[in-house]
């Protein structure tokens, strides 16, 4: 086991959906749940995070997380699992997971309330 990991999710304090820190659409949980089984990944953590760039100075970053770090925060809900570390966690306080289709794009969308002002494409925001 690799320092500052837990060995798996089933240790962890977890929140629900009806939580302030982030909910989570039950698109989203359905994109996630199908994208896991795709991928072979079952069991497995949805990671959001926030790094610098874009237009509008800070972006998300999905990814897998395999094994949770002791500082994430963890909120469960509709059989997925979503992890997100402290520095990221500042930033998506309060916010929504979802998924969106349309004809111009589909992916993971974060309804933020923390942003100030997002790019005309919402890909990245100010906070």
């Amino acid at each position: 086991m690799a320092p500052g990991y837990l060995e798996d999710f089933s240790s962890v304090t977890t929140e629900t959906t009806e939580t302030s820190f982030l909910t989570i659409d039950p698109s989203a949980s359905a994109a996630i749940k199908a994208l896991f089984k795709r991928q072979g990944k079952e069991g497995c953590a949805f990671r959001v995070g926030i790094v610098g760039g874009g237009c509008s100075g800070l972006q998300y970053v999905f990814s897998v997380a395999e094994k949770p770090a002791l500082d994430d925060q963890v909120v469960q809900a509709d059989g997925v699992t979503v992890v997100v570390d402290p520095k990221s966690a500042v930033f998506v306080a309060g916010s929504s997971l979802q998924y969106e289709r349309s004809m111009m794009k589909e992916g993971f969308v974060v309804k933020n309330p923390n942003a100030d002002q997002s790019c005309s494409c919402g890909e990245s925001f100010n906070a």
